[in-house]
C-alpha cells in the first residue's frame, strides 16, 4: 500500500493541524443545552492540509468517469454532454434561483419551460409535457397515474392491469405495482420482439394500457408498434412510452406517431447531464391531447422539478438545432452495429440484424471451459475490461439471455475509441479461450480487485470508522 493510498484517519496524529482561523470578533455564543449536544467525542482525524488535499484527491483518481474513459454502456446511463451546458447551469441567475421567487420576477425562466414544452413536443409528438417528474422512475409513476385518472375519469374503474414485455426495463413492472396496478407479462419472439398473437389474448375490458420502450432493450425497433398501437387502443387501453431508449430515435421517429398516449424521457440520459451516482434526474411526461387536462391535474413534485437539468437540456438541444439533432442517433446506431459486427465471430450474438443504439452478446463463444477448468463468465469479461482501462457494459440484463452482455456506444464516441475497444474485447476472447483463470482473478491492477458483493449488500458500512 502507498502511503497515500491509507485513509485519512491512519495518516492522523495527535496535535496535527490543517487550519488557522482568525480570533472570534464576535461575543461567545450561549452553550447548547444538553438535550442537544452530543454525547460523545467526534474523533475527527488530526492533519495537515496537504494530507487532505491529496487524500481526497488520490480518490478522485481512483474513479472511472465520462470525462476520463469510455462507458459502452451508453446513452441510458453515461454518455458525454457538452461543458457549456454545465457553464450555462452555472451562471448567477440561474444558480442563484430561489424556488420561491415570485413568477413575475422570473419570465426568463417561464421562458425556459415554455421553449422547453415545445422543443420535447416536436421532438417527441406529444400535445404536452410536465417537467415535475425529477427522474426516469418517477416519470413512469406519474404516467402511469395518468392513465389510472383517465380511465377512472370516465367511470371504467375494471382497468386495473397493465401489460409489460418480458424484454422491459426493470422499473416497469415496479412503477406499475407501486401505482397499485397488476403487472401481466407479454412474451417476446425469437427475433426479440413483442409476440402480437400472444398479446391479443390478454387485451379486455381489466387492461389500462401496455408499457413498451421502443428500441426495445435488445435495441431492436418493435416493426409491429402501430398494429400493437392499433389492437390496444381498439382494446379501450393506452400506451406507454418508456423514453430511456430515445437516443437513437430522436429528430427520426416520434413516438406520438407510433401511437403513444403517454410517455417520459430522461433529460438526465439523453438531453444532457449524466447521472451517475444517482442523480441529479430529471423524467419529464409529455402526453397526447385528449389527456392533457389528466396532466394539470397532477402534483408529483414540489415547485417545478428539477430546473438545472432541464436547463441543461434545453441548451443542449439549442446546440444541436432541428437540423442536427438526429445525427446523435444515427451516429449513435451506426457505432453499435460496427462493434456487433466487428465481434460477433468471437461473442455470440443471439439475435442477428441491425439493431439501433445497442446491442446485447450472450457471452463467449469460447470460454475456455474443459474438464477440471472453469469457463470465463460474462462477469469475468466485465471485471477484464477493467484492466484495460475502459468501463465494463450493462451485464446479465436483458434477463432474455443467461450471459448477457448489453453493448451501447454514444454519438460522440470516435472511431479510434470503437476500434481500441472493439481490439480490447478481441483480446480478452483469446485469454479466456487460451487461460480463463487470467479473467477469473481479474482486475489485476485497479485499486482493489473483487469486493464481494453479496456481503457488502448485506453488511454494508455506513459510517466511518476510526480504528483499523
Amino acid at each position: 500500500m502507498k502511503y497515500y493510498d491509507k485513509l485519512i484517519f491512519e495518516l492522523s496524529r495527535e496535535g496535527r493541524c490543517g487550519f488557522s482561523l482568525p480570533r472570534n470578533r464576535y461575543p461567545a455564543a450561549p452553550e447548547l443545552p444538553a438535550a442537544v449536544r452530543r454525547s460523545l467525542a467526534l474523533n475527527l482525524p488530526e492533519v495537515s492540509e496537504p494530507d487532505v488535499v491529496r487524500h481526497y484527491t488520490n480518490l478522485s483518481q481512483m474513479n472511472f468517469g465520462v470525462d476520463t474513459g469510455f462507458y459502452p454502456l451508453g446513452s441510458c446511463t453515461m454518455k458525454y454532454n457538452p461543458k457549456i451546458d454545465e457553464e450555462i447551469a452555472s451562471l448567477p441567475g440561474f444558480a442563484s434561483l430561489h424556488p420561491l421567487e415570485e413568477d413575475a420576477l422570473v419570465p426568463g425562466i417561464r421562458k425556459v419551460y415554455e421553449k422547453m414544452n415545445e422543443a420535447l413536443s416536436a421532438i417527441t409528438g406529444m400535445h404536452a409535457f410536465t417537467f415535475a417528474p425529477c427522474a426516469g422512475a418517477h416519470g413512469e409513476l406519474t404516467g402511469l397515474m395518468i392513465m389510472r385518472q383517465y380511465h377512472m375519469s370516465r367511470g371504467d374503474w375494471a382497468r386495473t392491469k397493465v401489460i409489460v414485455p418480458d424484454s422491459a426495463h426493470g422499473t416497469n413492472p415496479a412503477s406499475a405495482a407501486v401505482c397499485g396496478l397488476q403487472v401481466v407479462q407479454v412474451k417476446s419472439l425469437e427475433n426479440g420482439r413483442i409476440d402480437v398473437e400472444a398479446l391479443k389474448p390478454l387485451l379486455d375490458n381489466t387492461v389500462a394500457g401496455i408499457m413498451m420502450t421502443n428500441p426495445n432493450t435488445l435495441g431492436l425497433f418493435e416493426t409491429q408498434i402501430k398494429e400493437i398501437a392499433s389492437l390496444v387502443h381498439g382494446a379501450g387501453g393506452l400506451l406507454y412510452y418508456d423514453g430511456a431508449n430515445m437516443n437513437p430515435l430522436m429528430g427520426v421517429v416520434r413516438p406520438g406517431d407510433m401511437g403513444f398516449d403517454i410517455m417520459h424521457l430522461n433529460l438526465h440520459k439523453t438531453f444532457s447531464t449524466p447521472h451517475g451516482g444517482g442523480g441529479p434526474g430529471s423524467g419529464p411526461v409529455g402526453v397526447a391531447a385528449h389527456l392533457e387536462g389528466c396532466l394539470k391535474e397532477l402534483r408529483v413534485s414540489g415547485f417545478h422539478g428539477n430546473f438545472g437539468v432541464i436547463l441543461k437540456a434545453y441548451a443542449y438541444i439549442l446546440s444541436l438545432g432541428k437540423d442536427h439533432i438526429k445525427k446523435v442517433g444515427q451516429y449513435s446506431v451506426l457505432g453499435a452495429n460496427y462493434i456487433k459486427e466487428s465481434l460477433k465471430d468471437v461473442y455470440k450474438l443471439p439475435i442477428e440484424g441491425v439493431c439501433k443504439h445497442e446491442f446485447v452478446f450472450d457471452g463467449l463463444i469460447n470460454d475456455g471451459a474443459r474438464e477440471g477448468v472453469s469457463g470465463a463468465t460474462t462477469l469475468d469479461v466485465a471485471k477484464r475490461l477493467l484492466d484495460y482501462g475502459f468501463h465494463a457494459p450493462t451485464i446479465y440484463f436483458p434477463l432474455l439471455f443467461h450471459q448477457a452482455i448489453m453493448i451501447e456506444p454514444t454519438e460522440t464516441e470516435s472511431k479510434e475509441t470503437l476500434d481500441a475497444f472493439i481490439e480490447v474485447m478481441r483480446k480478452i476472447a483469446a485469454e479466456a479461450a487460451e487461460d480463463p483463470n487470467i479473467l477469473h482473478g481479474a482486475p489485476h491492477n485497479t485499486p482493489i480487485s473483487r469486493p464481494d458483493e453479496t456481503a457488502a449488500a448485506r453488511n454494508p458500512i455506513l459510517k466511518y470508522q476510526d480504528t483499523l
